[in-house]
């Protein structure tokens, strides 16, 4: 199909649509209903300026594996949706009557649509020949640690039974002064 054939296709679709189905309108909406895999069908105008408004669509469209359009303008495009004003993206929700030509477009657009590359496995190193293994050893069963014993508290009963320091018997002698002489 021919890039005006198909912006024709897409074109009518919306217009089928947008009659006898449902379809989302503006940027935001269409993003969310791509992002839920609800869309059917994603039509984007070329012509919107700052770009960046739109850009995202595409590589969602392609991570979703939905059919996404790129239109020439943003007023023929609301125009199709059947809205008196531009705008930027358009989405088939329900396709309605619309069903054969989105099932045509997704056909003509399906190398275009690329489905999620799967993660490639990793090539691991084959393992290194090992030196000749010994017989297996026991596993010598791990002692438990020793505990550290905390600090003995003496009880009443071992207290009294510790002999007592006896005072002296014997009472220091008095010393009386020296007196001095001069």
């Amino acid at each position: 199909m021919t890039d005006e054939n198909l912006t024709n296709k897409a074109y009518e679709a919306i217009e089928l649509a947008a009659k006898t189905g449902k379809i989302k309108k503006g940027t935001n909406e269409v993003t969310k209903t791509i992002e839920r895999g609800t869309a059917k069908l994603v039509l984007a105008a070329a012509d919107v300026n700052p770009a960046e408004v739109i850009l995202h669509l595409e590589p969602l469209c392609n991570e979703k594996g939905t059919p996404f359009v790129k239109v020439p303008s943003r007023e023929e495009l609301g125009a199709a949706a059947g809205l008196g004003i531009p705008t930027s993206s358009v989405a088939v929700v329900e396709p309605g009557e619309s069903t054969g030509i989105i099932n045509e477009l997704a056909k003509a657009m399906a190398p275009k649509v690329e489905p999620k590359p799967e993660p490639k496995e990793e090539i691991k190193e084959a393992p290194k020949a090992k030196p000749k293994e010994e017989a297996p050893k026991e596993e010598k069963k791990a002692e438990p640690e020793p505990k550290e014993e905390a600090p003995k508290v003496e009880t009443k009963e071992e207290k009294k039974e510790e002999p007592k320091e006896e005072a002296p018997t014997e009472t220091p002698k008095e010393e009386k002064p020296v007196e001095k002489k001069e």
